[in-house]
């Protein structure tokens, strides 16, 4: 029997019983069996508009701008590269443009992360890249596009590739259009590296570098850097926030000043894992979806108001306990996920699309999926020689999601099967404001600024 996207409340209870006694399936009674049919695989609320095969195993995470009259989205494809899909019919998607990084056959690693900004009236595109020692451009860690003139391909142009000091690429980037006005680059990279954009493609010698939030040391980090993060403004402080995992756990940091960054809470020594993967705030900054990339580890929603609180005091909390958590299908592990309170959307190695409500953090439950991977399961350990309980057993199927909150559409990116859009009843868009939240999420207004006030650069 199957466990199937359930919410699992207490941890070290639920989860250990549920494990050894098995379940009957869950929401719209899906199970784990593979392979599904194209088609046979989704709750009756998803509906699948467009697929899109891109090649197997050279895809990894996808952007899709948010004006509504830019129908684009970004897949990034891992040997170093990227694809632009017209979006103007989301029945009817397509590849208009395409780039690869000239001779890709000498480069070692490539690329696993894209993200999009607007500056001074311009729209760009933000490669993220790992190239190796022993091949060409082992010290670039992105390569960044001007994307203003699509759809016509012949005017993408690169402007320019981030070279930071000591070398090393970025697994993984964030856009983020700060109060002050800046539209600042984090990347994963020694601790969490920032950038000033808008001074990098005005040609700036130092590419605009602002500084590096680091990792709190503790003992029982299993990595010294980030691996994911996130960047929001916090109502409720009026404070610019960084939230990063990686170290021991996950970490939120008051950037406002990006130069000085300052530490707020850490939620590090939680039972079952030390190592954070992505860490996503609810919009008003009170709750955070964590993932650990442990295959079998649910996602784990956290409580930040006592480390926020105490901050206020001058006090540093640690955070070790969720206050729930949910899992698609408990032998597999979410990979990447995207908040639109009350709504998570999961993309998951081998489950594909998830997604689930969190009104009541402590009981999550699934309100629709569609599995865009056809399996087997748990054949990547057997491929690649590797075993164990990180994700290499269950290493394939979606990457990467994003939502379009103008419309609600929805975007994964799969590593086997390629580009994917769907729509589910009743999500026609989502401004946070509806649901009495404020209207944050990782889709930036980049020409007002995150609390819809632009100021002026200082």
């Amino acid at each position: 029997m199957s466990l199937r996207h359930i919410a699992i409340i207490d941890i070290g209870i639920a989860l250990a019983a549920l494990l050894a006694v098995g379940m009957p399936s869950g929401a719209a009674g899906q199970d784990s069996t593979y392979p599904r049919m194209p088609g046979m695989a989704g709750s009756t609320n998803v509906e699948v508009l467009s697929h899109i095969t891109l090649g197997t195993g050279d895809v990894s995470d996808i952007e899709v701008e948010q004006d509504e009259d830019r129908p684009y989205a970004y897949v990034t494809r891992r040997m170093g590269g990227f694809d632009v899909v017209s979006l103007e019919d989301p029945e009817n998607a397509e590849v208009i443009f395409s780039w690869t990084v000239e001779n890709v056959e000498l480069h070692q690693g490539g690329g696993s992360d894209t993200k999009y900004f607007k500056h001074d009236g311009r729209y760009y595109l933000v490669q993220g890249v790992s190239f190796r020692q022993g091949g060409p451009d082992a010290d670039v860690a992105a390569i960044v596009f001007d994307v203003t003139g699509l759809p016509d391909g012949s005017q993408v142009r690169e402007v320019g590739r981030v070279r930071p000091e000591g070398g090393g690429g970025f697994h993984n980037i964030f856009m983020y259009k700060h109060t002050d006005g800046r539209p600042i680059l984090l990347a994963t990279h020694s601790g969490a590296k920032m950038f000033d954009m808008g001074r990098f493609v005005e040609g700036e010698k130092d590419q605009g570098f602002i500084g590096t939030i680091g990792v709190p040391p503790d003992p029982g980090n299993l990595s010294t850097g980030y691996h994911d993060l996130y960047a929001a403004f916090d109502p409720s402080t009026q404070q610019d926030r960084f939230y990063g995992g990686g170290g021991g756990g996950y970490y939120v940091y008051d950037i406002s000043s990006p130069e000085a960054p300052e530490l707020i809470t850490t939620v590090t020594g939680v039972q079952g894992f030390n190592w954070g993967h992505t860490f996503t705030p609810s919009p008003d900054g009170r709750y955070a979806v964590g993932e650990a990339e442990w295959q079998y580890q649910p996602l784990r929603i956290f409580d930040l108001k006592p480390g926020s609180d105490a901050a206020a005091r001058g006090e540093l909390l640690n955070i070790r306990r969720p206050i729930g958590a949910w899992h698609a299908d408990y032998k597999t592990v979410a990979h990447n996920h995207e908040v639109r309170w009350p709504y998570v959307f999961v993309s998951g190695y081998v489950t594909g699309l998830s997604i689930f409500n969190m009104m009541d953090p402590t009981n999550p439950y699934t309100v629709g999926y569609y599995d865009t991977y056809p399996g087997p399961n748990d054949k990547g350990g057997e491929e690649l020689g590797r075993g164990g309980n990180f994700t290499w057993d269950v290493y394939e199927g979606a990457w990467g999601i994003d939502v379009r909150n103008v419309d609600g559409l929805i975007v994964i990116s799969d590593m086997t099967t390629g580009f994917w859009t769907f729509r589910m009843d009743g999500f026609d868009g989502w401004n946070g404001n509806d649901w009495g939240m404020p209207n944050n999420s990782s889709a930036q207004d980049w020409d007002n600024g995150p609390d819809g006030v632009q100021r002026p650069i200082s």
